[in-house]
């Protein structure tokens, strides 16, 4: 134990700790048929350098009738890119093409599928105002949360 935080203490002292320090930090939500995300709210560290994102569907319906994905935006945006992407139907993702109001997103899922994103926490703002979203037709009003960069 004294040897690794003597290694630690070494590569701070040569300026190699915070590439050691820097860590990519892990989360995941679940969905389900009943149009929910397992969670509210999701928070993750600002000194992450990314986060890798995981999102399942839990449910058995197929993406055509009840798929999901997993969008991120500032609160303000979150309605209007739902909007949007409705019209841009299910080959897009639900999500007009080159929205540069989204920050990041999934591709949609059906039941018993997963998918993983990796998001870059160095373009959130620490306290920023962030919402997570489903942005299949109908969805963001039940499948929101708020994204906390703290």
């Amino acid at each position: 134990m004294k040897t690794g935080i003597k290694i630690l203490a070494t590569l701070f002292a040569l300026g190699l700790g915070s590439q050691v320090a820097a860590k990519t930090c892990e989360m995941s939500i679940d969905s389900t048929d009943q149009m929910t995300f397992d969670k509210k709210e999701m928070t993750v560290a600002a000194d992450c350098k990314e986060v890798k994102l995981t999102l399942t569907h839990s449910g058995k319906l197929a993406a055509n009738v009840m798929g999901h994905n997993w969008v991120l935006s500032t609160t303000d945006n979150m309605q209007a890119i739902a909007q949007d992407g409705m019209q841009a139907g299910l080959d897009n993702e639900y999500l007009k093409p080159g929205d540069d109001r989204v920050i990041a997103a999934t591709d949609i899922i059906g039941g018993g599928e997963s998918t993983s994103i990796t998001i870059d926490v160095s373009k959130l703002e620490k306290g920023g105002d962030y919402t997570f979203f489903c942005s299949f037709p109908g969805h963001y009003a039940l499948m929101k949360g708020k994204f906390i960069v703290n």
